[in-house]
């Protein structure tokens, strides 16, 4: 870390002394900053060692969406105690204040663990909680599949955060859901918060570039590759290719490796990408006449492009 040093007259290369809360410059030895506030943990707890001695002593962020911002207390069980802590004072006191969100702090949970599954910002997290508790609040969610219906959320949320996955690798994290049930879910989401608001939702428009830096991720392409892919992927849209931008991508992707020395098969390429074979095919005939538009020419020679298998 770098910090303009008075002394020094210059930036310099600077040391933070957590102790006491100072930092350094590592030439001179001034303090340019003296009683800095750590912002770090406290503490860091493991799963496996912690046991039921947990040394933090505060509780989780605020949450706007519960009744209580979150911030309501749980009285646990002391150690070694059985069944008899139901029956005392204290378990009936809490039996009876039993938290009225408990059902949104549960889907809250499972919101976040299939998040964090996919690796998703905290951003479409918040808003999925989000588009969930509307849908709760409207008490017409009652007897439908909660794993779907939260999976759902998190695909919308994805969609409207210009951050869209595909339905296969939202199902992928559903808990047994499937594509089937979370397509039913989504849609009776868009038509409960279109009721509410009086107009339809807006979802986000899906491109074929929004899954091309994951789809070349996930078979391992080298930088120039990807850079190709990205390019024809955006060229690809000025003609009028009546496939989803995912059978496109995947098409693209299929193209660019055959036009590598590391070519995929198109069964890795299906893998990747969740289209399937025969898709992957059919939008390779549709793209194949426009080719020679499409793939930068910095990339393949016109003799390469010619090289190519004909559909």
């Amino acid at each position: 870390m770098d910090a303009f040093c008075s002394d020094c007259k210059r930036h310099t290369e600077v040391v933070f002394d957590h102790s006491a809360g100072d930092t350094v410059c590592s030439e001179c030895g001034l303090v340019l900053e003296s009683h800095s506030i750590d912002e770090t943990s406290e503490w860091r707890t493991f799963a496996n060692e912690s046991g039921d001695n947990d040394p933090v002593r505060v509780g989780g962020p605020t949450n706007p969406l519960l009744a209580d911002g979150g911030l309501s207390t749980v009285i646990a069980k002391p150690n070694g105690a059985t069944g008899e802590f139901l029956s005392s004072s204290l378990g009936r006191w809490q039996n009876r204040g039993a938290n009225p969100d408990r059902g949104l702090i549960m889907a809250f949970k499972t919101i976040a663990t299939m998040s964090d599954r996919l690796g998703l910002v905290a951003t479409i997290k918040d808003r999925a909680n989000e588009i969930y508790k509307r849908v709760e609040d409207q008490k017409s969610s009652r007897g439908r599949n909660q794993d779907a219906l939260l999976a759902a959320c998190l695909y919308i949320a994805c969609r409207q955060e210009d951050k869209p996955r595909t339905v296969k690798e939202i199902c992928s994290v559903a808990n047994g859901a499937t594509k089937k049930e979370i397509g039913r879910a989504k849609e009776y989401i868009v038509k409960q918060l279109g009721l509410e608001n009086g107009q339809s939702v807006e979802m986000g428009t899906i491109h074929a570039g929004d899954f091309m830096r994951r789809f070349c991720s996930n078979l391992g392409m080298n930088n120039q590759a990807v850079k190709a892919a990205q390019e024809a992927v955006t060229k690809s849209e000025e003609f009028d290719i009546r496939r989803s931008p995912i059978s496109i991508a995947a098409a693209v992707i299929y193209i660019i490796t055959q036009l590598s020395d590391d070519k995929k098969p198109l069964k890795d390429i299906s893998v990747a990408t969740g289209v399937a074979e025969g898709t992957i095919r059919n939008s390779y005939k549709d793209l194949y006449s426009h080719v020679s538009k499409i793939i930068p020419s910095w990339y393949a020679k016109e003799e390469d492009l010619k090289n190519l298998c004909s559909p």
